[in-house]
């Protein structure tokens, strides 16, 4: 964490009681102006992983990055065992945040899930929120949405490799060091790996740590996909901009994708070279979409 000037965190504590209790923050940025833009992160991470991508834009702008339901020091209940068909969950406490926290001309931004639940939150609140930056977000058309096999979902691959996810480390050390360089983590910096580690595990009794996001619960992100981005596409009439990644993009966009562009609410591009790690892999991209909006 850098130790002076407008890039030092200062961590929130944001009561939503009307979704099961309190989720948590880190701010940055100029203290005298409002609130510029809120970042969600991706499906397994927390939002402090994304402090070193975000930190360029406080020399300006005021950045608040949000722990989603389950993961990082998040205090919402997140409980895998019951059934859950979408991401509305998320979306709808991402919308109290926006209430509790009175936001005003906001841009909600987001990676992967955390695009997905911008999406959902802006069309809640559009009058609140300016503008949406997506980075690879999560977005299936209806026609796959409705065609979707639930049990079949259950043993995707991606939520069969998360619920096989170590859970637990010897320390935080240790953990950084069995991630570094292998996985989804051979496309980040040091500093994006430390950061996640930091608030992606936590000290136990026995004195190890053990991840923050549990295992199950992100299995259970990975199979409840039943929202509807599409129609909350209908719902904004604001400026949208999509980065994709051009290696295995989560953001589908097939069918309407035409329209919605020469609706001129939407701007879709593909970025060379990168995968679904595009902030990790091109921060920069993210800085210079941010601040455009």
């Amino acid at each position: 964490m850098t130790s002076t000037g407008n890039s030092v965190l200062r961590p929130r504590v944001i009561a939503i009681p009307q979704r099961g209790g309190e989720t948590t923050a880190y701010e940055f940025g100029p203290t005298d102006r409002p609130v510029d833009i809120v970042f969600s992160h991706a499906n397994g991470f927390n939002a402090r992983t994304y402090r070193s991508i975000l930190e360029p834009l406080t020399d300006a702008l005021r950045v608040i990055m949000v722990d989603q339901r389950g993961h990082g020091l998040s205090r919402l209940p997140a409980d895998a065992s019951l059934p859950r068909d979408s991401w509305r969950d998320v979306g709808d406490d991402l919308t109290a945040v926006i209430d509790a926290l009175e936001l005003e001309n906001a841009i909600l931004a987001g990676h992967s899930m955390g695009g997905a639940s911008s999406l959902l939150a802006a069309a809640a609140r559009p009058d609140r929120v300016r503008a949406l930056a997506l980075f690879d977000p999560v977005i299936m058309s209806p026609e796959v949405i409705s065609g979707m096999d639930r049990a079949a979902m259950n043993d995707s691959p991606l939520a069969v490799g998360a619920r096989k996810r170590r859970p637990a480390f010897a320390s935080k050390a240790a953990a950084v060091e069995a991630y570094r360089g292998r996985g989804a983590f051979r496309s980040w910096s040091e500093a994006m790996l430390v950061d996640y580690v930091q608030d992606g595990f936590a000290d136990t009794p026995a004195g190890d740590v053990a991840l923050t996001c549990a295992p199950a619960w992100e299995a259970s992100n990975f199979t409840a996909q039943g929202h509807e981005a599409y129609s909350a596409f209908d719902a904004v009439n604001m400026p949208i901009r999509i980065l994709r990644a051009e290696i295995g993009s989560t953001c589908r966009l097939e069918g309407p994708e035409p329209i919605l562009t020469r609706s001129g609410k939407v701007r879709v591009e593909v970025v060379s070279g990168t995968s679904h790690f595009l902030p990790m892999e091109r921060p920069d991209l993210v800085v210079e979409v941010l601040r455009s909006l």
